[in-house]
């Protein structure tokens, strides 16, 4: 049987689902690979993103999805690729990324993690990021690389899968979110719009300061242009 493609699998999931999506500031999209961040509620987030930036792109997946049958071989043909356990899972995603990068892939990360699709808030919350990303983009050996910052921005609410959220802990007991009782949430979108950011490029001034002693200083700066980016993005989507 011949598997789909990335796009082709994304737009197939949202047909499925009755999706609807409206792109804004498409013309920002960078020519060349990115670094594609994005708020998250929804498992849909993925391949929203895909069908509304029009490229594949490589996102990375909480270690639980490649381990779940059926939603690892979901994520494969998604193109995803499950972050390792949690003592390797650094060094993990820093090779794996590099690497599709180094191949003019577009990799897309959600740096909220996993918070948001588990505790359902309102939908212009944007939760704290992690700084992963923002190491990863200063890191990364490839001249003239950006961080993209796109807004999924949809109002419907949660409703309750028949899912525990233990039994996602079997998985990955080493996140603490699946350590508790109830069920796991789940987002669907009718319509969503998708707001492209400015992209943001990383410098060389940049990345010679990530090499001394201002390194924190300058993660935390990129991380925090990039939550308020989404964040003011998320505003101008809702009114």
């Amino acid at each position: 049987m011949m598997l789909e493609s990335p796009l082709a699998l994304s737009h197939s999931l949202l047909t499925l689902f009755g999706t609807q999506i409206k792109t804004h500031y498409f013309a920002r999209l960078p020519a060349t690979q990115a670094i594609v961040i994005s708020n998250h509620r929804s498992f849909l987030d993925a391949p929203v993103l895909m069908q509304a930036l029009q490229r594949p792109i490589r996102f990375a997946c909480h270690h639980y999805m490649g381990q779940v049958p059926l939603l690892r071989e979901l994520v494969e043909q998604l193109g995803g690729f499950p972050l390792a356990e949690s003592k390797q899972r650094q060094s993990s995603f820093f090779r794996q990324s590099v690497r599709l990068l180094q191949s003019q892939q577009s990799v897309g990360i959600f740096p909220e993690g996993t918070r948001p699709m588990v505790e359902i808030g309102h939908p212009r919350q944007v939760y704290p990021f992690q700084r992963g990303f923002a190491h990863l983009a200063l890191r990364a050996p490839i001249a003239d690389l950006v961080v993209l910052p796109v807004a999924i921005a949809a109002d419907e609410p949660g409703f309750i899968s028949p899912i525990p959220l233990r039994l996602f802990g079997w998985f990955d007991p080493s996140e603490p979110l699946f350590d508790q009782p109830g069920f796991h949430p789940v987002v669907i979108y009718n319509r969503v719009d998708v707001w492209v950011g400015k992209p943001i490029k990383v410098t060389p001034i940049q990345r010679q300061q990530y090499r001394g002693k201002q390194a924190g200083e300058i993660v935390e700066a990129l991380t925090t242009d990039c939550q308020q980016a989404i964040a003011q993005l998320l505003q101008q989507g809702h009114y």
